[in-house]
């Protein structure tokens, strides 16, 4: 089913166009990977479907609804992690989840308990963050973006700065999710992580999509050879470095 479908969105700032006829859709229990170099229009994507950023021209539906004419229908069942978790260090983990479940209507204390057993932070749910590691902080910013039971979660760069044991914990924390049914757009510069978690796969290039496909598709090279994804990333998107 489609969760997210975003049409021929472009932005222009100052006469410069930053993205354009950006067109895709996600599905429930899509992990798609929004990848390309550095100033590609990553970030600007993630805003103009979350509505934080007015769009030059296009359209943005999540469940449907409009993000421009119907924004709270459209938003309501939306998790996102945009750079970093919007956190109170001087806060427990556990008084942190309540802020953001009193922003919603009938989050139980139930609930509350339900994402703390998802993230695995049971045993540190009521420290204070400002004794997380960066790991344990992203886990309790997908937490606080799973409170309202979305269908939708965007993560910008959720393994950026993570230990190996952190990593492998927020990618065996998504890839549950998606087998729940979310679909999920992650937007990552680690190549080796969309390779691991993602099934599709979305490469800008000057804000524009060059490939919109499988992750086993765009790793076919000449000859139907299977490369890796920074073979696959080199010769499909023309670049050699990635932010």
């Amino acid at each position: 089913m489609e969760v997210l479908k975003c049409n021929n969105l472009k932005k222009r700032i100052k006469g410069r166009i930053i993205v354009e006829r950006i067109s895709f859709t996600v599905d429930n229990g899509d992990i798609i990977g929004l990848i390309g170099s550095n100033g590609a229009g990553k970030t600007t994507i993630i805003k103009l479907i979350l509505g934080l950023i007015k769009m030059t021209e296009g359209n943005v539906y999540i469940n449907g609804y409009n993000i421009e004419k119907d924004f709270v229908k459209a938003i309501e069942k939306v998790g996102a992690i945009v750079e970093t978790p919007d956190l109170y260090t001087y806060l427990s983990g556990y008084d942190n989840l309540k802020i953001v479940a009193n922003s919603y209507k009938k989050i139980t204390k139930k609930r509350i308990n339900e994402v703390v057993k998802i993230v695995g932070l049971e045993k540190r749910i009521k420290d204070k963050v400002s004794t997380y590691s960066l790991g344990m902080k992203q886990r309790l910013g997908i937490a606080q973006a799973i409170i309202n039971k979305p269908n939708l979660l965007i993560l910008d760069e959720p393994t950026n700065g993570l230990d190996i044991e952190g990593i492998i914990e927020i990618r065996s924390l998504i890839k549950t999710l998606a087998m729940q049914g979310i679909a999920i757009l992650i937007s990552s510069h680690n190549l080796n992580e969309i390779d691991k978690l993602c099934n599709k796969i979305i490469a800008i290039k000057h804000g524009k999509i060059v490939v919109n496909d499988t992750i086993e598709n765009f790793k076919t090279g000449i000859a139907n050879n299977t490369i890796d994804l920074e073979e696959a990333f080199l010769k499909k998107v023309g670049e050699n470095t990635i932010d």
